[in-house]
C-alpha cells in the first residue's frame, strides 16, 4: 500500500512538472533560445591604432552574449541589450585587411564585414617614358596598367592604397622605387585611381 501511493504521488509531481513547463507565455532563457540570427558591421577604413567599430543586431531582439573574431580570433565579447544591439571596440596592433565576423554561443556568425587598417608610406609614381618594357613580375607597362612597384614584397602581393578619401586596391607588379626614400611606385592609372601627385604620402595596408 505504501509502495503504491508513493508512485501516485511520484506521478503527481511529474504531472505538475510537465503542466508547468508548457504553460502558457513561457519564456525560454534568451541565451538558449533557438532560431536568433546576427549581424555585424565595421568601420571601412581606420589608421593603424585607431580603434575598430563594431555595430550589429541580434534578432529576433534578445540579450545574448555575441563573440566578435577577427581573421579567426577572438578578440572580445559582449552582450546585445534588449532590443538586440550591440558595440564592440577592437585596437589592432598593425596595418592589413582584416576579416570580422560576429558569433553567438550556438555557433550561429554573421557573414564576415572587412575592414582596411592603414599606415603611412612615402611613394612616387612612374610610367611615362616605359610603357611597353617588360615588369619585374611579368606581363608589360602600359598606360592603363593598375599596380605598385616594390623592393621586397613578393609579386602578386595585394594592398589597398588610400589618399585623400579615395581608395584602391592593387598588386605588386615590379621592383622600385630605387630613387629617394621612398616605398611605392604606383602606375600612373593607379596614380590617376587615387587622385596622387608627383610624389607624397599614402596610406596602405601593406
Amino acid at each position: 500500500m505504501r509502495a503504491l501511493l508513493a508512485l501516485l504521488c511520484a506521478a503527481a509531481m511529474l504531472s505538475a512538472t510537465g503542466l508547468a513547463m508548457a504553460a502558457p507565455g513561457a519564456t525560454p532563457d534568451a541565451d538558449t533560445a533557438a532560431g536568433a540570427d546576427v549581424t555585424a558591421k565595421v568601420s571601412q577604413h581606420v589608421k593603424r591604432g585607431e580603434a575598430v567599430k563594431v555595430r550589429g543586431e541580434v534578432t529576433p531582439a534578445q540579450a545574448r552574449p555575441v563573440t566578435v573574431t577577427v581573421n579567426g580570433r577572438e578578440v572580445g565579447t559582449t552582450r546585445s541589450d534588449g532590443d538586440g544591439r550591440f558595440r564592440l571596440r577592437w585596437t589592432p596592433n598593425d596595418s592589413g585587411i582584416y576579416r570580422v565576423k560576429a558569433e553567438l554561443a550556438d555557433g550561429t556568425a554573421s557573414k564576415v564585414d572587412t575592414v582596411n587598417v592603414y599606415r603611412p608610406a612615402q611613394a612616387s609614381y612612374y610610367g611615362p617614358g616605359l610603357y611597353g618594357n617588360g615588369t619585374a613580375c611579368g606581363g608589360r607597362l602600359t598606360p592603363s596598367t593598375l599596380g605598385v612597384a616594390h623592393k621586397t614584397l613578393p609579386c602578386g602581393t595585394k594592398l589597398t592604397l588610400r589618399h585623400r578619401g579615395r581608395s584602391v586596391t592593387v598588386r605588386v607588379i615590379d621592383r622600385g622605387p630605387f630613387a629617394g626614400n621612398r616605398e611605392y611606385d604606383l602606375t600612373a592609372a593607379t596614380k590617376a585611381k587615387l587622385g596622387f601627385g608627383s610624389t607624397g604620402t599614402v596610406l596602405t595596408t601593406r
